[in-house]
This record gives C-alpha cells, sequence and structure tokens, in this order.
C-alpha cells in the first residue's frame, strides 16, 4: 500500500473515521451504513483510497476462495478525526480465519448500525446514544459489557446494556456476570457513572438452546433486569416480542410497559 497517496477528505470520510474508533473493524455492508453510502461501486472505490492513503487498515476474513474485506481506522485516519484509534493489532492485509474477536465484534456492529441508522418501528421510540466499553464498568471486576445504548420514550430514557453471547461463556461467567450487573444497580455506581436510574441488561444468544441455559443460570441470580433474546429474531426486528425475562415463559416486546 502507498501510504503517500493524495487524497482531499470529505465530511463523509470524517464521520466514517469516527464510527469505526466505536465499531474497531467493519465490513462494508456496515461501512455503508454507518457513513451512508448508497452505492456498492463507489463504497469500494473510496475505501480502496483511504486504505492506499493510509487512513483505513484492510483486513480479510474467510479463505482466499471466498474472502470478505474489513476496515479498522490506522493512527492517521484517528488523528484525521479526532478519536482514538481502537482495532485489530495485527499486519495489514492479514487473513482472519476462525477468529472469534472479529465474529463477536462484526455482530455487535450490527446491532449498532440497525439501532443508530436504521428506522425504528415503533412510535414515539428514538435512538439517543450508544457507548462501547474498554474498561470495566466496576472497578475491581472484569465486566465489559458489549454495547450500551440509551433510547428516547415517552417515559423517559431507557437504557439497556447489551451482552452478547457467541457459543463460548459458561453459565458459571454468566452466574458472575449476573452477581456482578445486580451489583451495579444496587451500589449507586451506575447512578453516579451514567445519570440515570435503571438499567436492563439485554443478552443476546447464538441458539435458542443456549438462551435458555443462561436464562437458567442468571435466573440462580436474579429475576430482574436481564431479557434474552436469540440473536436472529433480534437481526430481524430488535423491537418485536422476542424477549423473555429470567422467570417467565412469554414473550415480550422492549416498550412493552416502563422500562
Amino acid at each position: 500500500m502507498n501510504g503517500n497517496s493524495r487524497i482531499i477528505l470529505q465530511p463523509r470520510d470524517l464521520q466514517l473515521f469516527r464510527e469505526l474508533s466505536v465499531m474497531r473493524i467493519a465490513d462494508r455492508e456496515q461501512v455503508m451504513i454507518a457513513a451512508g453510502f448508497g452505492s456498492i461501486t463507489r463504497a469500494n472505490k473510496r475505501l480502496l483510497a483511504l486504505t492506499r492513503a493510509g487512513f483505513l487498515r484492510r483486513f480479510f476474513l474467510g479463505f482466499s476462495g471466498a474472502r470478505k474485506a474489513l476496515y479498522a481506522l490506522s493512527r492517521k485516519g484517528a488523528t484525521a478525526a479526532g478519536v482514538p484509534c481502537r482495532g485489530p493489532r495485527r499486519p495489514q492485509e492479514t487473513m482472519l480465519v476462525a477468529d472469534y474477536f472479529t465474529e463477536h465484534q462484526l455482530t455487535i456492529n450490527g446491532l449498532y448500525c440497525a439501532l443508530k441508522f436504521r428506522p425504528i418501528p415503533v412510535p414515539h421510540i428514538l435512538f439517543h446514544q450508544w457507548q462501547s466499553f474498554h474498561e470495566p464498568v466496576i472497578r475491581g471486576t472484569n465486566l465489559i459489557p458489549d454495547g450500551y445504548v440509551e433510547f428516547r420514550t415517552p417515559a423517559g430514557i431507557a437504557a439497556c446494556f447489551l451482552e452478547i453471547d457467541l457459543g463460548h461463556e459458561s453459565r458459571t461467567v454468566w452466574k458472575e456476570k449476573a452477581r456482578r450487573y445486580v451489583q451495579l444497580a444496587l451500589s449507586g455506581v451506575y447512578r453516579q457513572t451514567f445519570g440515570r436510574e435503571r438499567f436492563r441488561v439485554l443478552v443476546i444468544t447464538h441458539s435458542e438452546r443456549k438462551l435458555h441455559s443462561i436464562r437458567k443460570a442468571v435466573g440462580e441470580i436474579t429475576h430482574k433486569i436481564f431479557w434474552f433474546a436469540p440473536l436472529p429474531s433480534v437481526t430481524d426486528n430488535f423491537f418485536a416480542p422476542v424477549w423473555m425475562r429470567p422467570a417467565e415463559e412469554i414473550h415480550k416486546s422492549l416498550f412493552d410497559e416502563s422500562p
């Protein structure tokens, strides 16, 4: 790659850099949504130019016969946008095969893009803000949520931590997470840090079987604050009645009742 290629940065480029600082690594579809590209051809051309100019780093997911390009922010791009440089610590053009970090992050990004950039199909519910985490929310623990999202609702701000399990975390891990989230809710740390009174923990799993396993584990610790749904369901419609509580065998919408 020629890092000295000349390029004039556009507002959309800087927007992309800011979003990549949040998403860490993204595929072309996520880049198009976050930066507002309407054409695949135009997106490919601009991504190549930004990569050659050293503002983006490019990786590949899969095998050489069926590989997909992924993009992360370079230090040069982060400096241009005035944002932190976060992304894989791997050499440029690396092939990523069976990479858990990448799979997990792309799943988080898919939800982020859907919630922030897609219309919410529920009247009077609006996206408010998203936060990513790079250190524990409770000092001295390893509780690092996959994301935190707030929505504006007629009843006020609804705050939700996101936890995505693609099948890699045990029941023991989930019991400890449940304890830590209960601690966060009761200790006053959440109110002091986020300025909100209450939150939910939205747990999204790769399968129904895993969902019920985690529900049972969490239910041994608390019947409050946790909501569960399978990834295919929330991908289709995050706001549909696809969510379950720890001790209830019915499906609910997130905003059927006050948060």
